[in-house]
C-alpha cells in the first residue's frame, strides 16, 4: 500500500480538503485498495479541531465526502509510514524538514506534481476556499497521473 500524507498549516483548510479529495480521486480510479490517503499540520494549534467548515462545504458541494475528523500534527514518525509527504506552501515544507529530517527526499509541494513552482492558496486568510480547492484539485490530477505510471 502506497501511503500519502498530505500536510498544511493546522490540518482544517488545505489538507484535509486534499485527503478527501484524493481519496475521492483514487475510488474512482479503482486504486484504493492500493494507496491511502491522510493529513495532518506542521503546528499544533487546531489539534483535535475538525475540519473548516467552509473549507467542508467546498467538498460536499461537489459530491466529495468529508466525514468528521480530528486535526492532528505531524510527527517523525510520520516520516517514516508515509512514503509520500506532501504539503501547501514552502512554509510548510520548511517545518516539515525539521519534524521529520531524515525524511526530505519523500517531500514535495502539491503543485509541483502538475509542473507547478507555486502555492496552494491558503483560505484561511483570503476566504477564498473555492481558489484553494482549484489548486488543490490540479496538484491532485497531478499526483494521480504520477501514481498511475508507476502502478500501472
Amino acid at each position: 500500500m502506497l501511503r500519502i500524507l498530505f500536510i498544511c498549516h493546522g490540518n482544517i483548510c488545505r489538507s484535509p480538503m486534499a485527503e478527501y479529495l484524493f481519496a475521492d480521486m483514487l475510488r474512482k480510479a479503482g486504486l484504493d485498495d492500493r494507496v491511502s490517503a491522510a493529513s495532518a499540520a506542521v503546528s499544533d494549534e487546531e489539534e483535535g479541531n475538525d475540519m473548516n467548515y467552509p473549507a467542508r462545504l467546498e467538498l460536499t458541494r461537489r459530491g466529495i465526502p468529508a466525514p468528521p475528523r480530528a486535526a492532528r500534527q505531524m510527527t517523525a514518525e510520520d516520516g517514516e509510514r508515509f512514503d509520500r509527504l506532501i504539503c501547501m506552501d514552502r512554509g510548510n515544507l520548511s517545518r516539515m524538514e525539521r519534524i521529520a529530517p531524515r525524511a526530505k527526499e519523500k517531500m514535495s509541494l502539491l503543485l509541483s506534481h502538475c509542473g507547478e513552482n507555486g502555492s496552494v492558496a491558503d483560505p484561511w486568510y483570503t476566504h477564498n476556499y473555492g481558489e484553494a480547492f482549484r489548486d488543490i484539485e490540479r496538484g491532485c490530477l497531478g499526483l494521480l497521473e504520477e501514481i498511475k505510471g508507476e502502478l500501472l
